[in-house]
């Protein structure tokens, strides 16, 4: 009866990641990239929790595809900014499918310095172009020089946290992206109360009630907005 569970249950990572690439496809090359990255990460999640443990037989649609489609938004971005990168979505995952493009970097910003030693193993064992900054988002952000196409955070604060950690780059020029789940209306409506944005909302390729809210352009409302707005 034990291998027949076995058999049964062998599938599912295979199956997962079938059903991933359908929906976000890579090169093989990338595919190659992510399955090391995979590997790293259930290593080190036995020590250090990388990911919420439910989610592991899903690792390749509910993390990998869920990172993947915001190349989709903004396909011709080659510089990245990860807000609290921790177990690497969307940060180490962009950084592999960028691996190939001349320019391309993704800066990783962790203040765990477990999960920033990870972060930085995981672009050793991939090859992949980026830097982690060990630092609380709030005190990296300013520090991050040159050009910036794009910044994002999956997990990590409520919306109207993230835009006041973005607002710098955002004013740079660079583009918001930040993953949430199903209670983006609520958080937008919480955020408008700060700062003046105009957001754009893409539904997420993996299903479910996922969200992108896509932002060029932020606005402080009023001076006492820092408060609420720039630090967690």
């Amino acid at each position: 009866m034990a291998n027949t569970s076995k058999e049964l249950a062998s599938p599912q990572p295979a199956l997962d990641k079938a059903e991933a690439l359908k929906l976000t496809p890579v090169s093989r090359e990338t595919e190659v990239r992510l399955d090391r990255y995979l590997d790293l990460l259930l290593e080190w999640q036995a020590k250090t929790n990388l990911v919420a443990p439910s989610t592991l037989p899903n690792l390749w649609t509910r993390h990998v595809s869920d990172s993947l489609q915001l190349l989709t938004i903004a396909p011709s971005a080659k510089i990245w900014v990860d807000l609290g990168s921790g177990g690497g979505f969307p940060g180490v995952v962009l950084a592999c499918a960028l691996a190939e493009t001349p320019g391309a970097r993704v800066h990783l910003v962790e203040r765990n310095a477990k999960k920033a030693a990870f972060l930085r193993e995981a672009l050793r064992v991939t090859q992949s172009p980026g830097t982690v900054h060990l630092a609380d988002i709030g005190d990296s952000v300013d520090r991050i020089s040159g050009p910036v196409d794009c910044v994002t955070a999956r997990a990590v604060a409520p919306l109207h946290q993230l835009i006041g950690f973005a607002e710098p780059l955002v004013k740079r020029g660079a583009k918001a992206l930040f993953l949430k789940g199903q209670d983006v209306e609520a958080e937008l409506t919480e955020a408008t109360k700060y700062w003046k944005i105009d957001p754009q909302l893409h539904s997420s390729r993996t299903g479910g009630h996922g969200w992108i809210v896509e932002l060029d352009r932020i606005e402080r409302r009023e001076p006492s907005a820092k408060a609420y707005g720039t630090r967690a």
